[in-house]
């Protein structure tokens, strides 16, 4: 019997054409991925600023022209330093009349929710301290309870010509002062997030808004 022939042995690879192939395959896809985020992140960018521009028109009730300030070294300010990127520092929106009177501020900012960050924005009337409008930008709250907070039509009207500070409270415990807001059921955090937003965001740039209503108003004397 003739001795059966021995199993075909295994091509070894060379151990440098290995790490070439991966270092070629690592370089290339790091690659795609940077020049995938060079190219949709302007896009991305100018859809978030589109979006912006839209809300502050929704809560300032469509004025007829509205200027961005920026929060710089304890001021609002509509002019920077040369060297200070406007996109890292809070904005603060002041919108106007086509006469030239102004129509009240709109702030964005956010704080935990009961899932992630809720942001929004809303207009403020700060002489009346009036809420003009509230909208939600960016949530994650539980859906069909938490999101109520964007898709239920009757609890963000009520921000409209709310007083601050605003008071969450229990639909059977309403009695009607404009300070109140009509909490949802099954989503009391929720709505407590929105109404906390709003009151903390006054109390820290209240001060910030009257020195720039008092300077604004006092340049426009004749």
């Amino acid at each position: 019997m003739t001795a059966p022939a021995p199993p075909p042995t295994k091509m070894d690879v060379p151990v440098k054409r290995l790490l070439v192939t991966l270092a070629t395959a690592g370089a290339v896809a790091g690659f795609l991925i940077v020049f995938v985020f060079g190219w949709t992140q302007p896009i991305i960018q100018a859809y978030k600023a589109e979006q912006l521009r839209l809300a502050v028109q929704e809560v300032l009730k469509a004025p007829d022209r509205f200027d961005t300030l920026y929060v710089h070294d304890g001021a609002l300010t509509a002019e920077l330093p040369a060297g200070v990127d406007g996109t890292t520092l809070e904005q603060v929106f002041v919108g106007y009349r086509e006469d030239g009177e102004r129509i009240g501020f709109a702030v964005a900012a956010g704080e935990p929710g009961f899932q992630d960050i809720v942001r929004l924005i809303f207009g403020y009337d700060r002489a009346s301290g009036t809420v003009l409008g509230m909208k939600v930008l960016e949530s994650k709250e539980t859906p069909g309870l938490g999101d109520k907070i964007e898709k239920d039509s009757a609890f963000v009207l009520q921000f409209d010509g709310a007083v601050t500070p605003l008071l969450g409270v229990k639909p059977r415990d309403a009695t009607g002062d404009l300070h109140e807001i009509d909490m949802i059921t099954g989503a009391t955090i929720s709505s407590r997030v929105v109404i906390r937003i709003i009151n903390n965001t006054i109390e820290r740039l209240g001060p910030l808004l009257d020195a720039y209503a008092a300077s604004y108003a006092a340049a426009t004397v004749p």
